[in-house]
């Protein structure tokens, strides 16, 4: 068995240069051999403060080096469906960030390329490593709340991302860049989602209009096997990075997620306060790491991948039926989507 796992890293940008430390630091049998960005002064300082040799600037001489074994993507999720399909190619294994790509077709791509090729794929999710949502789904398979019944979700980010990122030709926007989790999450809880409708409107930031995104949206989902849910969407959580999931059974609850990132109260005559999360980063940093670490064991053990590219398509299905509801204003069933 290799007793490390060389690791190509493509894109440092404010979660890729996480993972660059994280690789390098929090995970014992990977070695962050080569990195690849096109933003040289960027690749520069991570490669000197980490003690990489390998830079690239196109990141086709990244997946082509031979002495790299695996390769981390994450860029923009326009640019997923080439690496995807290039490193599938070049026989390196794959890791993922969210979500899969823009579109099913894309994704259908992808998924033919890794069964021809046989290459090893693991989809990036990271809330399914939190420990809060990773003991909920453990309780919930005991039995503990008897038969989920309804599933809610808030994701709310305290401000919103650069109009250049939230671009959806760029990240998909507000229902594939950020509810693509919530998505995912109400399939890992609840089963195959039968369909959805959607609302939402740019409520808070006049300048969504002008890349054709919203800020706030809220859908509505019935599963499969009848059962309910709603996640609400929000850019504007001005009071800090919210993310909280409830399951309802007929024997009980589970709620995930928490605000308070210290513990601690102050109670004054003027009021009582406490602090809050500040991003996504401080609330999921060791999810990231877990989730790292489980792609690298899988491989060294020869293990299946933890989340595989069918969920990630299985998600990304959802959130064009969410945004295809909101579009028409319409319920939106997952086949119609699935046919297209």
């Amino acid at each position: 068995m290799k007793p490390k796992i060389n690791i190509g890293l493509i894109g440092l940008g404010r979660l890729g240069r996480n993972y660059a430390d994280y690789i390098a630091y929090r995970i014992p049998r990977a070695n962050l051999s080569a990195i690849s960005d096109i933003a040289e002064t960027a690749m520069a300082s991570c490669a000197e403060a980490l003690n990489v040799s390998k830079c690239y600037k196109r990141y086709e001489d990244l997946i082509a080096d031979k002495e790299v074994d695996a390769i981390v993507i994450v860029t923009s999720t326009s640019t997923h469906k080439l690496m995807i399909i290039e490193a599938a190619k070049q026989g390196k294994a794959i890791f993922c960030e969210k979500p899969l790509t823009l579109s099913l077709q894309e994704g259908r791509a992808i998924e033919q390329a890794l069964a021809q090729t046989g290459a090893f794929f693991q989809m990036g999710f990271m809330r399914r490593f939190d420990r809060g949502y990773a003991a909920a789904k453990r309780k919930i398979g005991a039995g503990e709340i008897g038969a989920p019944v309804l599933f809610k979700a808030s994701s709310r980010d305290p401000y919103r991302p650069s109009l250049e990122y939230a671009d959806p030709k760029i990240s998909g926007g507000l229902f594939t860049d950020m509810g693509i989790h919530d998505f995912d999450l109400a399939r890992w809880f609840m089963g195959e989602v039968r369909s959805v409708y959607s609302t939402g409107g740019v409520l808070a930031y006049p300048e969504m209009k002008a890349i054709g995104d919203i800020d706030n949206g809220v859908t509505n989902i019935v599963f499969e096997n009848g059962t309910l849910g709603v996640v609400d969407l929000s850019r504007n959580g001005v009071y800090g990075y919210d993310i909280r999931t409830e399951i309802l059974g007929t024997a009980g609850a589970i709620k995930i997620g928490y605000l308070r990132e210290t513990p601690i109260l102050v109670m004054a005559k003027a009021g009582v306060a406490h602090d809050t999360v500040p991003y996504f980063m401080e609330r999921f940093g060791e999810a990231y790491v877990a989730q790292l670490r489980n792609f690298v064991e899988n491989l060294l053990n020869d293990q299946a991948p933890a989340i595989a590219c069918a969920d990630g398509i299985a998600a990304l299905e959802i959130s064009l039926a969410a945004k295809l509801s909101y579009e028409e204003n319409r319920p939106v069933a997952l086949n119609e989507i699935k046919s297209n």
